[in-house]
């Protein structure tokens, strides 16, 4: 009969912080914590199969081959969650070289039959598949700032501890744990080595766990908040991948509007995140401001627990063919929502006097001069 094979602390280890590492990251996901890079995680999902069939083949019997196991399934059910989450936009050039990258070292593998080339094919692509995720930290940390990255570097290091215990391994087995752990503890440094802090999740630090609440009125999904503002207070950034107005959608109505003009000719598409659920008012009570570090909502009165949150579209538009029905059932409601220059002169005062109106609308008119 055969002895069933001790089971080791370290192997215990390295399982439970990868399910773990999961977990706490589809929680940031739903809480929006994190504002993972879909191409990332769609190479993820593809390779890390591939990685568990291949490492199989290479290192027959290695008990961390469940590992790699659990990490394939777990990447492909939070794929799934951003992909539910998300508006899809096309990748940029730097996220398509990587996808067609690692798309090769597939066909390579389909076309040669060899596991252990195949594998280390598949290791080779590993950095490569982090980049635009290295990109995406590098414009801005909290995207990524997860205790998982952590604990995916704890569990990284338990497995090359039962990788190096085992009878049998390969060069190419180990090879792959180092690059895995590797690319896990870079993005872990890089958003801060704090963030494997669980209190992070309990106390919901970020603004979209903590400061909203996401409900319906009468125009469909909306933002209320769940603090109170105090005016003047900086409540959202908007986030978004820049669109040239030459690309835009032929039909931008209803659900499918989610794009913030930021320059003359180019536009913040969605971000599947809070800032797409924020509605237009006539007589809002946010405004839009323009900084160095992008486009923020900023409280122009105080908001108390339970309002929405609403701005004025018209204080971005520079663009004279787009108008929209408003309902926002304001007693200053203007029934037709247009470009800034439709907004009486005193209005569009108000907002130049407050800075809640984009750099190219800031010149004044010469109405306004004589008023």
């Amino acid at each position: 009969m055969l002895r069933a094979m001790p089971i080791s602390p370290w192997f215990i280890l390295a399982i439970a912080a990868s399910f773990a590492g999961y977990a706490v990251y589809l929680v940031g996901i739903r809480r929006e914590l994190v504002r993972p890079n879909r191409a990332s995680w769609m190479i993820w999902s593809t390779a890390t199969a591939v990685e568990a069939v291949t490492y199989a083949a290479v290192n027959p019997q290695a008990p961390q081959s469940w590992v790699f196991l659990v990490s394939a399934l777990a990447c492909i059910a939070i794929t799934l969650a951003i992909w539910r989450r998300s508006a899809w936009s096309a990748p940029t050039l730097s996220e398509g070289v990587c996808m067609a990258a690692c798309l090769v070292s597939l066909l390579l593998w389909l076309a040669f039959k060899e596991a252990f080339w195949a594998h280390m094919l598949v290791v080779a692509m590993v950095p490569v598949s982090f980049w635009p995720t290295w990109q995406s930290v590098q414009a801005d940390r909290e995207h990524e700032a997860s205790p998982a990255w952590g604990l995916w570097s704890v569990g990284d290091m338990a497995t090359l501890l039962v990788a190096a215990r085992a009878e049998h391994f390969s060069a190419g087995g180990f090879a792959y744990i180092f690059v895995e752990l590797a690319c896990h503890a870079s993005v872990w440094f890089m958003v801060g080595v704090l963030t494997i802090n669980p209190w992070r999740l309990a106390r919901g630090t970020q603004p979209a766990a903590r400061l909203f609440r996401v409900g319906e009125t009468h125009l469909g999904r909306a933002v209320f908040a769940a603090v109170p503002f105090a005016a003047g207070e900086r409540i959202y950034k908007f986030t978004g991948k820049l669109v040239r107005a030459d690309r835009l959608p032929a039909d931008m109505t209803g659900p499918r509007d989610h794009y913030v003009q930021v320059a003359p000719d180019e536009y913040l598409g969605p971000s599947g995140r809070i800032d797409d659920l924020i509605n237009h008012s006539c007589a809002p009570n946010a405004g839009v401001r323009y900084g160095e570090d992008g486009v923020a909502l900023i409280a122009v009165r105080d908001i108390a627990v339970g309002e929405e949150i609403t701005w004025d579209y018209s204080t971005t538009l520079a663009d004279g063919n787009w108008h929209m029905i408003c309902q926002c059932r304001s007693p200053d409601c203007r029934r037709v929502i247009g470009n800034f220059d439709t907004l009486p002169v005193e209005r569009q005062a108000w907002y130049r006097e407050r800075d809640l109106v984009a750099p190219y609308l800031r010149e004044v008119t010469k109405g306004e001069v004589a008023a």
